[in-house]
């Protein structure tokens, strides 16, 4: 079988170069065609790097885009780009940086070749982050099952049939949230356990601030059913305070209309007109084998 790994990338060069290093290392006893397609998100540092050995890999593209569009409009090009240009049974997508560490590479295919077709993700049974990290991103979890009534466990690191590839092309809401947007499209995810790795270079790029629009954009796939959960528990809430109403306990309604605007607003990132044309912000391609 074919399989691409899409890798999304800004200014992590060095990252990058290691990366592709352990994959070509990693997937040496697998029989099947493996190839890599970068998409470097108009980094301002050259990105292109020599690879003295790299056999194991059928190919390795370098897509460079002229507007930096950010990490998930990245994965979602990358997705429409190996869909319309390249031969494949299954994608893969993973950061650059390490985190999603490429020895799970091989346990993806190996889950595939039993799966029948169907769509692989990676959930998370381990983070390498520091305390304060890890309890954000359980807040982050939690937030998502109350509201949305979906568990999603996973980030990027999946493997996509091509047929999932599709769903997530006709699906604008692609075009904000990988992970929101797959559990929309697909109800039966067969999953694996996956251990959260290290960055290769440098401190995670992952604040407080893009974990919590991480979050707010997953929930924003989910609105009618977030503002359906609101209301509810604003009648709920309302009703329960109403003896003892004070500004402390009209606190989690203004925190829940200030996250319901926001949901809001991000939800209008989603435009399927942009990532149907989004292949016209490529500059070039880079072809590296």
């Amino acid at each position: 079988m074919k399989y691409v790994v899409l890798i999304p990338i800004y200014n992590d060069r060095e990252s990058l170069k290691k990366l592709v290093e352990n994959i070509n290392s990693e997937i040496k006893d697998l029989n099947h065609e493996i190839s890599i397609v970068v998409i470097n998100d108009a980094s301002s540092q050259q990105i292109v790097d020599t690879y003295p050995n790299i056999k194991n890999i059928s190919s390795i593209e370098i897509v460079n885009m002229k507007e930096n569009r950010g990490h998930a409009r990245c994965i979602a090009s990358g997705l429409k780009y190996i869909f319309e240009k390249k031969e494949f049974d299954f994608v893969i997508p993973m950061d650059g940086d390490g985190e999603d560490r490429p020895e799970e590479i091989k346990n993806f295919i190996e889950l595939s070749e039993q799966s029948s077709e169907k769509s692989l993700i990676g959930e998370r049974v381990k983070r390498s982050e520091g305390i304060i990290f890890k309890t954000c991103y359980q807040f982050h979890k939690f937030l998502t099952l109350a509201f949305t009534g979906q568990s999603i466990k996973f980030g990027n690191f999946t493997c996509l049939s091509k047929s999932t590839v599709k769903k997530l092309l006709d699906e604008k809401a692609t075009w904000n949230s990988f992970s929101g947007s797959l559990k929309k499209v697909e109800k039966e995810l067969v999953s694996m356990s996956s251990i959260r790795g290290k960055r290769y270079f440098g401190p995670s790029q992952m604040s407080f601030f893009n974990l919590l629009k991480h979050s707010l954009s997953i929930i924003s796939v989910f609105r009618k059913t977030v503002l359906i959960r609101s209301a509810l528990f604003i009648i709920f809430y309302i009703l329960l305070i109403k003896s003892y109403a004070s500004v402390i306990t009209s606190l989690p309604l203004v925190l829940l209309l200030i996250m319901i605007y926001s949901i809001s607003s991000l939800a209008l990132r989603e435009n399927i007109e942009e990532f149907n044309n989004s292949l016209t912000n490529i500059h070039d391609i880079d072809k590296i084998k």
